[in-house]
């Protein structure tokens, strides 16, 4: 660890969880938003969920390892495939494809997006806090 000041390490490692989670709910928000985007040809492929592929990465600057988005990945699991002939996106047999997106998983991410952004955003607001207290102690201590 390098000279950092602990509670700047913790504000900044905060941070960086905040940035993370944000992307990751803005992912969530896109899947929900393209749950039902189909294909706009006969038997094209529809929308594919994203994911987001999180990593470790050194901070020199506080000489700690902190969280990034590495990338978004696309989902590999099957398309739904709903018969609805009338459908402009239906194939020749009648049947669409649609988004691999199941609601219930998105609104899991997002909870769970939501509950790691509401920590990251609490330690940081501690770490301020304690900051804040230190200063005033050394006012008063003058």
């Amino acid at each position: 660890m390098s000279g950092a000041d602990p509670l700047a390490m913790v504000s900044r490692l905060s941070g960086a969880g905040l940035e993370a989670q944000s992307y990751r709910l803005r992912v969530v928000s896109e899947n929900i938003a393209n749950a039902q985007s189909t294909g706009g040809t006969p038997g094209a492929d529809p929308y594919q969920r994203k994911t987001i592929v999180f990593g470790a990465e050194l901070d020199r600057e506080i000489g700690a390892l902190s969280v990034r988005v590495k990338n978004t990945a696309l989902d590999d699991a099957p398309f739904i495939v709903e018969h609805d002939p009338g459908h402009p996106a239906a194939d020749a047999d009648g049947n669409v494809k649609m988004p691999n997106v199941n609601l219930l998983t998105e609104m899991a991410d997002m909870r769970e997006a939501n509950l790691s952004y509401e920590a990251n955003l609490q330690m940081m607001k501690r770490a301020r806090s304690m900051i804040a207290q230190t200063i005033d102690l050394l006012r008063s201590g003058s």
